[in-house]
């Protein structure tokens, strides 16, 4: 620790703080525009002049640190002043730069009411300009469905530049030009590729770079703000929802450094306009070839019958995106009934919970992977899977620790380095036997983490491809005392919870394929990833017109994830509290409180009347559901021999689990943004004769 003075404040701080770091711990408001606390230093807007003591000028706060102050003359501890008319003058003069080539575009920019330069140019900023000549102009730049850009407005931070380059490892936007001719653009003049590209919006302090989905749509205090947490993922990224009336007009992320720190993936932040299209508001049920509007009770009476059939004949499979409390209120419903053929599992994963909750979440954290010097990963793509997990990946690696990470599967960019040990389950065989150069790189790290993704485990031989990985893990030592290395990364919002209350085939009953292969009634949790046969009686219940309500012979219409409260567990376990940021659509209903009126028409009324003392049962039953909102439950010790299935797996390589990230969900698949990105990326990876 170093001592300082602030102001007249002596403190104490580590001596690798900047004077920007320094002054805003002892409570200074310094203005800034190009720093950001998790980005490089760059030094180029000025705007964080201080005044520190013997220095003959005004220096730079976020480019020096504290160890390298001079003391007094006597040893005194250097001083630095925050409010000095020395500073106030020096910012007011970069203010005044900042604002030449500016143009008075407040009222038509998106950027207005949450605007840095907005806020400052009040704050620390003269009310007169000395400048009369002719203002810069600059053309757009192409960046893309997402970003719209405004390069007049540029005060060149290189916040963006910084940010695709460190961040997303996606090195697409740079300065060009010296002096004033110096811009920021693409250097190919082509879209972004990032999926974390959107981000870009969030760090321009000015209205440069804005939201193109966003564009022109609302002003922000017009808008209300709901709190809730992301589901088009698995890592159960905090989100804010923006809406205006019944619709929610745009995502922004929230600050959690345990999750998603303050970035947000393309598809969390832009495919919310999914959610006002292909909705289902009304029920329907099929009469010849046709589905037919129903009344909502009339629906119900169908549902309820099916239900009182042989329950051996009758299955219920999850979806990516049920909540929770769906989940339950289904399992209570099937329990009530004898009903045993539930899934969560629509993608046919071959991952159970016989190895307690350790065996199918993420146990190092998604903290833990800046703690890993060695990383395995076995059928994943996390570029895709979950971008922003990728992110942290890419920065445990340029902080110098994680010097080594492989793959096992096929070759993607992940935006860091590593080596590729091959597509085939042989690489695992002789892993499992100790063999090669990587195990002893696994097995002599100090921290060595194994990250496995559906690719491992949505296959026929899934369960035998995990026990392999799990004798890999026993060999290597990857679970001791002091830390846990097996980590499963999950791609469905609902998976995890679905697992944590045993949302499985148990005691002889069917799994996904086999209920759609033998049951005659087949209920969709909003399952759209399966295709049930034609001879079969199809239930859906959920939000969108997709692929599982066209093949449905009633549907039930159910609220979106910004319209209901729910329960998510991510991918590490870590319970997260979903808030309703809008009502429900025409007549949509809760999925539970669908369950629980029905469960009353067929004489099985379930043991709760409100979403509260439904939560009061899970946690009962399930204490892991027990803690407070955000936390992780404290799991038992890890036993890796129960993961997974002896025997010889049948299936040679792995194969992508993601054939268009833009398109994997109902909502995403119903966006239109989300579809003008799919296409552009699809026209990018084709391939011209020249190439």
């Amino acid at each position: 620790m170093a001592k300082i003075v602030v102001d007249g404040q002596e403190i104490d701080v580590p001596a690798e703080y900047t004077l920007l770091q320094a002054c805003e711990a002892a409570g200074a408001q310094i203005p800034r525009f190009c720093y950001h606390e998790r980005l490089s230093v760059a030094g180029n807007c000025r705007m964080c002049l201080v005044e520190v003591k013997g220095a003959p000028k005004v220096v730079a706060s976020c480019s020096q640190q504290v160890k390298d102050q001079r003391p007094g003359p006597n040893g005194e501890p250097p001083e630095v002043f925050t409010a000095s008319d020395k500073v106030k003058k020096s910012r007011a003069g970069v203010m005044e730069f900042m604002l030449i080539n500016h143009p008075l575009d407040c009222p038509i920019c998106d950027q207005g009411g949450e605007c840095d330069l907005q806020d400052q140019a009040v704050i620390y900023g003269d009310a007169e300009s000395r400048y009369c000549e002719v203002k810069r102009a600059k053309e757009e730049v192409n960046m893309g469905p997402l970003v719209k850009t405004e390069m007049t407005r540029c005060i060149q931070c290189t916040r963006c530049v910084r940010f695709v380059t460190e961040v997303a490892g996606v090195p697409e936007i740079g300065a060009i030009g010296r002096g004033e001719d110096m811009e920021i653009t693409t250097y190919l003049e082509m879209a972004l590729t990032s999926e974390l590209s959107g981000n870009v919006v969030d760090l321009c302090p000015v209205g440069a770079l804005t939201s193109a989905p966003y564009a022109f749509n609302a002003r922000p205090w017009e808008l209300r703000k709901t709190e809730s947490i992301d589901v088009m993922d698995a890592l159960g990224s905090n989100i804010r929802i923006d809406a205006r009336g019944a619709d929610v007009l745009r995502i922004e992320p929230r600050i959690n450094d345990d999750i998603n720190e303050e970035w947000l993936s393309d598809k969390g932040r832009h495919a919310c306009d999914g959610l006002r299209r292909q909705r289902l508001d009304k029920a329907y049920v099929r009469k010849g070839s046709k589905l037919v509007e129903a009344n909502l009770d009339d629906a119900l009476d169908v549902f309820a019958k099916k239900l009182q059939e042989a329950p051996e004949k009758i299955g219920f499979i999850g979806g990516d995106l049920a909540n929770v409390e769906t989940l339950y209120a289904a399992k209570s419903l099937a329990n009530s009934l004898g009903i045993k053929n539930l899934d969560c599992r629509q993608d046919g994963a071959l991952i159970d919970d016989k190895a307690g909750r350790g065996g199918y979440i993420f146990n190092s954290t998604i903290n833990g992977i800046e703690e890993a010097d060695c990383i395995l990963i076995i059928g994943s793509n996390p570029r895709l899977e979950a971008p922003v997990l990728n992110a942290r990946i890419r920065k445990a690696y340029l902080a110098g620790k994680l010097n080594n990470i492989a793959l096992i599967g096929p070759s993607y960019d992940l935006t860091y380095p590593y080596e590729n040990l091959g597509n085939s389950v042989k690489i695992l065989e002789d892993l499992a036997k100790g063999k090669g150069d990587f195990f002893k790189t696994l097995s002599n790290a100090q921290k060595p983490m194994i990250i496995i993704g559906m690719g491992a485990y949505a296959r026929e031989d899934g369960d035998k491809v995990a026990k392999l990985i799990a004798e890999i893990g026993l060999k290597a030592k990857i679970v001791n005392d002091d830390w846990n290395g097996f980590n499963v990364l999950h791609q469905a919002a609902g998976r995890v919870g679905g697992l944590d209350i045993g949302f499985l085939p148990k005691d002889g009953g069917k799994s996904t394929n086999q209920i759609l292969k033998d049951c005659d009634t087949i209920i969709l949790l909003g399952a759209d990833e399966v295709e049930a046969p034609d001879n079969k009686f199809v239930i859906y219940i959920g939000s969108h017109g997709d692929k599982g309500a066209h093949n449905a012979d009633l549907i039930l219409p159910a609220p979106a994830y910004t319209e209901k409260q729910g329960i998510y567990v991510n991918t590490e376990g870590r319970v997260q509290y979903a808030t309703p940021a809008v009502s429900p659509k025409g007549d949509a209903k809760e999925e539970w409180a669908l369950f629980r009126a029905v469960s009353a028409m067929i004489g099985k009324k379930l043991p709760f009347d409100n979403i509260s003392q439904l939560r009061g049962k899970l946690k009962e039953e399930f204490p892991s559901f027990a803690v407070n909102d955000g936390e992780i439950a404290q799991n038992t010790k890890l036993d890796l021999r129960f993961v997974g299935e002896g025997g010889n797996p049948t299936s040679e390589i792995f194969t992508p689990q993601i054939d268009d990230y833009y398109l994997t969900n109902a909502i995403a698949r119903a966006s239109l943004i989300m579809a003008k990105c799919s296409a552009l990326k699809a026209q990018s990876t084709t391939k011209v004769a020249a190439e």
